[in-house]
Order: structure tokens, then sequence, then C-alpha cells
């Protein structure tokens, strides 16, 4: 199982950023994907999860409104699309599936 994500970088707060995840190594349509984060000197948290046809979406309250995940079996990516940027979104965001993590990738917001 192979979870690799991209996409972070500096974002200015208010701006916008699109993480993905590209998987391999397992059937990926018949697996929820989530995505946590975890900002410095703070424990990971969930951050959202897609269902398996894409049709189930759940977020944390503090990102409703302004995240959106989506995905894409055929090409075994999910995204997570992240406007109105807050610093407190500050953070290593990781793809999950069951027990498997990716390496993570960073999202800082500052002006």
């Amino acid at each position: 199982v192979q979870l690799v994500e991209s996409g972070g970088g500096l974002a200015q707060p208010g701006g916008s950023l699109t993480l993905s995840c590209v998987a391999s190594g397992f059937t990926f349509s018949m697996s929820d994907i989530s995505w946590y984060r975890q900002a410095p000197g703070k424990e990971r948290e969930w951050v959202a999860t897609i269902g398996r046809q894409g049709n189930s979406k759940t977020y944390v309250d503090s990102v409703k409104g302004r995240f959106t995940m989506s995905r894409d079996n055929a090409k075994k990516t999910v995204w997570l699309q992240m406007n109105n940027l807050k610093p407190e979104d500050t953070a290593k965001y990781y793809c999950y599936r069951r027990g498997y993590w990716g390496q993570g990738t960073l999202v800082t917001v500052s002006s």
C-alpha cells in the first residue's frame, strides 16, 4: 500500500490550495479514504473522509464549508480542495486508508 500526497505549500489567509493523494497497492475503489492533519505541537486530527464511490463525505466542523474532498477511482486519486484558508489550517496533511499513512504534505497559511 502506498499513498503519496502532494500540493502543499504556502498560502495567504483567504487563499486556496488543492492537495492530492495518489494511491497504489490496494483496491482503491473499495476503500474509504481520509485526510488528517497535524499542526506543530498538536496531535494529529481527522479532517475529512470520502466513501468508496464519492457520494459520502464527512468533515470536521472547523473545515465545513471551506474544504471539499473528491475522488477519481479510475485515477486512484483523492483531492482536498481547501478554500478560505486560515492560519489555524497550518499543518502537515496526511492521506489515510485503514492502517496506512502517506508521508504528508505541509500546508502553511501565513501573510
